[in-house]
């Protein structure tokens, strides 16, 4: 028996662009939904995010929409409107990320849509809410900026530096997915959906986590301090010949065994370290005396000596390093999904796997209006 997608029959206006609303909508697409994605004649913006391109769009534009039909509206026109107003009473859910005010200009608001179509969960992505922030611009470098996320990010004696992929974009679409299951599952209990809405802003301060908690509970304004973690040592990476090790212990138990495989089982029992909050007062010290019993050392050796006893490390891989690693592990890291334009075109999986359901690969990223006539025709039947 073939397992169904646990979003079957859901369908998905998508309004959005660029990335957290795409990626929300494209896991919502990997779960079953029927995305119906709407572009400006111009495109998505992400379509022109290179290079590096896959024929006419972007990779970049390829990592946020498959498993989608894409339909041109120019919503300034009023027949488009309309169209975009037939879509929206088949819609379970509508995803959205102008700028405040704007779907309000194009009598695309919640409340009106919630009048003509009561179970719609519709979902605003914005940089900095629909208050004060209204009139900023929210874009994943800037947020990072403004977030504090640069000012823990880098090394101590360096300038802020931004992660290295659009984490803020990332969570934020997680968070905005997060928000409609939610409501979905509510609209079973009353019969009706609601706003969702997230913003950039608020995800990024509620994924500082342990530095937000930290700020909050002291006053001390936490800042960066490379790979380090600022409460638990040793937990960061450390030179080992011309490589990296990323080791991250977190209980004394962890550390003897790693002091043990080092060669100084002495260590464990040294006042300095013999708990975490010694080890991370004396932690200058402790990277200096690990660094030199390990400086001859075989990474992938000690990678292996230490994992085998629970001591969790590993090499600090690049990117092709890591998706082998996770071929190695069985976990299947890339799809292949065939499209008559491109050929064949890989894809990061989805990282959900389920018991009695199925993530789903139908479709391959749409080119820019490719289903306008199909999904028109759908429409109008």
């Amino acid at each position: 028996m073939t397992a169904t997608t646990p979003l079957d029959g859901l369908v998905v206006a998508d309004f959005s662009r660029v990335l957290a609303g795409p990626l929300a909508s494209m896991y919502l697409g990997d779960l079953g939904a029927d995305v119906i994605k709407v572009e400006h004649p111009d495109g998505d913006d992400a379509r022109r995010w290179g290079p590096p391109f896959v024929g006419p769009d972007s990779a970049y534009f390829m990592s946020a929409n498959r498993n989608k039909r894409s339909i041109v509206l120019d919503l300034s026109v009023e027949e488009n409107r309309k169209a975009a107003l037939a879509l929206v009473d088949r819609a379970d859910v509508l995803m959205e990320n102008f700028r405040p005010g704007t779907m309000d200009r194009l009598g695309l608001s919640y409340e009106e849509l919630a009048r003509r179509n009561p179970r719609l969960v519709y979902c605003s992505i914005s940089g900095f809410g629909s208050g004060e922030g209204s009139r900023l611009a929210g874009y994943d470098f800037l947020v990072q900026a403004v977030g504090g996320l640069m000012s823990v990010t880098g090394e101590p004696d360096g300038p802020p530096m931004k992660v290295g992929v659009a984490l803020v974009d990332v969570i934020t679409g997680l968070h905005a997915l997060i928000g409609v299951l939610a409501a979905l599952h509510e609209r079973r209990r009353t019969g009706r959906g609601q706003h969702v809405e997230v913003n950039l802003l608020s995800s990024l301060l509620a994924s500082l986590v342990n530095q937000a908690s930290t700020y909050l509970a002291t006053g001390e304004v936490p800042v960066a301090d490379g790979n380090r973690h600022p409460s638990i040592a040793p937990y960061e990476s450390l030179t080992v010949g011309e490589r990296q090790l990323a080791v991250a212990v977190g209980n004394d138990r962890q550390f003897r065994e790693l002091a043990r495989i080092a060669g100084a089982p002495e260590l464990a029992d040294d006042a300095r370290f013999a708990s975490n909050p010694a080890r991370v007062d004396n932690r200058d010290e402790l990277q200096e005396r690990l660094e030199a019993l390990l400086a001859d050392r075989d990474v992938d050796e000690l990678t292996a000596q230490l994992s085998a006893a629970g001591v969790p490390a590993g090499p600090v891989n690049d990117v092709a390093e890591a998706f082998k690693l996770a071929t190695l592990l069985g976990l299947e890291p890339v799809v292949r999904i065939p499209s008559d334009a491109r050929g064949e075109h890989p894809h990061v999986a989805s990282p959900l796997s389920f018991s009695a359901s199925a993530v789903s690969y139908r479709l391959p990223p749409p080119r820019l209006g490719e289903h306008t006539e199909v999904v028109l025709r759908w429409l109008q039947g």
